[in-house]
């Protein structure tokens, strides 16, 4: 059993943006293609509690380098208040020859990079801007400060940010984290979600929101909206924008604002393509330029899986992590050749 802790990952990770992103790209053309298994996630609650949450996602993805296992991650949102992390996050790799578990890794920063990673791929497939010059961020935690960096690794024009957060000082100590990110940004704090989703024709949500709060109407004709959150807008909203998913039947779920917007309409035909679909045919979505788009990612765990399996191959090819002999009872170790 090979441990990579955060430290180590975070350093593996580090500066690699690109490379991320392209294998998300490749994992969700794979998934497109049939080539996976995901079974829908399973989301641990607690009784008299509808805030804290732990959900599972197993899956496995193949292609030429087939990665199974599963991630295990906890959402306590009152975390924040304390000076915590919401979100900490575990993966289990298992050996695709017989099963055993290969890999113990710490996934926090794993599951915010392929998460801000899949929201930079749509953005750079959905925006209507060739140069775009500005994106908004609403809710300024961990989840859009990768946003922010990974998109702007994928459109370097990007000079101009505006940020909301219900807590106006976290506002400003973020923006001290955009300028490192951006050198020489244009930061702008808006007042309300809503002026923040009017400043710019690129716009990410990630809130800790468990109902809607925000609808469109401020948005400007040709917005993309990075509903990486999936929980901040409307029905209404939905159903009056055209909409991108990674994969429709776990996004439709577990009351997202999709999945209210199913319920609303008894069917998905508001849904007009996936993104792994997208990135295989161009041509199979065309942008209405006097409506807004938006990304809804559920979140795949195989993305998660992906990227961990790069991450194992890293530290086992630069001798990084702690490899623990005895973990497996004996007799189940693989044999030496």
């Amino acid at each position: 059993m090979l441990i990579i802790g955060h430290r180590e990952v975070r350093d593996i990770l580090k500066g690699r943006e690109r490379e991320i992103i392209s294998l998300v790209a490749d994992a969700y053309r794979l998934h497109d293609e049939g080539r996976s298994a995901l079974p829908h996630s399973v989301f641990l609650r607690f009784p008299g509690d509808d805030r804290n949450r732990i959900i599972g996602l197993p899956g496995h993805l193949g292609g030429r380098e087939p990665v199974s296992g599963m991630k295990w991650i906890a959402s306590f949102p009152g975390n924040v208040a304390q000076g915590k992390e919401r979100a900490s996050a575990s993966i289990v790799l298992n050996s695709m020859v017989d099963g055993t578990p290969e890999a113990f890794i710490e996934a926090s920063l794993v599951s915010a990079k392929r998460t801000a990673a899949s929201a930079a791929v749509a953005a750079g497939l959905l925006t209507t801007e060739r140069e775009p010059s500005g994106i908004s961020l609403i809710g300024l935690g961990p989840i859009n400060l990768e946003v922010l960096r990974f998109t702007k690794a994928q459109l370097p024009s990007l000079l101009e940010v505006t940020l909301f957060d219900l807590d106006a000082e976290r506002a400003h100590a973020f923006a001290a984290k955009v300028r490192k990110i951006i050198p020489g940004a244009a930061v702008h704090y808006a007042a309300s979600a809503e002026e923040a989703v009017a400043a710019h024709r690129l716009v990410s949500l990630a809130t800790t929101a468990g109902t809607p709060h925000l609808d469109l109407h401020a948005a400007a004709p040709g917005t993309t909206v990075l509903h990486v959150s999936l929980r901040d807008l409307t029905a209404e909203s939905i159903l009056g924008a055209q909409n991108v998913v990674d994969d429709a039947d776990h996004v439709c779920r577990e009351r997202t604002s999709l999945h209210l917007a199913e319920q609303a309409t008894g069917g998905r035909e508001f849904v007009d393509v996936t993104i792994g679909g997208l990135l295989r045919d161009p041509e199979s979505f065309r942008r209405d330029p006097d409506r807004v788009t938006v990304f809804s990612p559920f979140g795949l765990g195989i993305l998660d899986l992906a990227l961990a399996q790069w991450v194992k191959q890293q530290a086992e090819e630069f001798s990084i992590g702690t490899k623990v002999d005895d973990f497996l009872p004996l007799g189940a170790a693989p044999r030496a050749a």
